[in-house]
């Protein structure tokens, strides 16, 4: 067999492959930082207990940072495998795809800049000797309001990208139509959490987490797909062939 010719026949199950567990750290690394994090540490309305818990566990919140940070430099890498994936259903739409999953994560990048600075304001600087700990306190939590701020406005051009993703893979032929049905409903579960938290925070508060379930049910079985089976190979070929 011609060297070239398996490289290409191979390298879609390649890619799914590493997409596959880049996804699954993803979604591991997110839970942690969510449930044994800022979970852990944010005591809702109470700013002056909330910096007392990050100052106790600093090195945990450190290392939840950090996480997200590793977790969003994969989830460029993912972006651009999909678009390698998705590209014989629509080059137009897979880019489009990729587009908002980039606006997304740059997004989120500058929001966590918000958690840092909770850390300036935690510190004992010298700088900070004009505030009062309250107001530093204060100051904190509000980093971390505008953290969650950002974070919802990324879930926004995540969603969509979702909804993109779950259109080409409902089209495509190498995937299950059920992944993109799934993908589908997470992309309009994100969209409309976030869209609740911006125009409705007590109905938002209502609807978390449940709405966002089905998220995980969508991403977790996409990951799993994308590690076992990753891609039907002959009807790849076929619509790469014909794009």
């Amino acid at each position: 067999m011609n060297s070239s010719h398996g490289i290409a026949e191979t390298s879609p199950l390649r890619y799914a492959g590493i997409a596959g567990v880049l996804y699954l750290f993803i979604i591991v690394a997110g839970i942690f930082n969510e449930a044994f994090v800022l979970d852990k540490l944010i005591v809702s309305g109470d700013a002056t207990a909330t910096v007392n818990n990050i100052r106790a566990s600093e090195l945990l919140y450190r290392i939840g940072i950090s996480g997200t940070i590793i977790m969003l430099a994969c989830a460029v890498a993912v972006a651009l495998i999909f678009y390698v994936l998705l590209r014989p259903v629509s080059r137009p739409l897979a880019l489009l795809a990729t587009s908002f999953n980039l606006v997304s994560i740059s997004v989120d990048l500058v929001g966590k800049l918000s958690l840092f600075t909770v850390l300036l304001f935690s510190g004992d600087a010298a700088y900070l000797q004009s505030f009062e700990p309250d107001q530093l306190h204060a100051l904190a939590y509000v980093s971390l309001r505008v953290h969650s701020v950002g974070y919802n406005i990324s879930l926004v051009f995540f969603g969509i990208n979702c909804l993109i993703w779950g259109y080409l893979i409902f089209k495509s032929g190498y995937f299950p139509k059920t992944l993109g049905i799934l993908m589908v409903i997470c992309g309009i579960c994100y969209i409309a959490n976030s869209f609740a938290w911006f125009l409705a925070p007590a109905i938002a508060g209502g609807l978390f987490p449940a709405i966002l379930l089905p998220c995980l049910v969508a991403e977790a079985s996409l990951c799993l797909w994308l590690m076992v089976k990753g891609v039907r190979l002959e009807q790849w070929k076929q619509r790469a062939g014909s794009s």
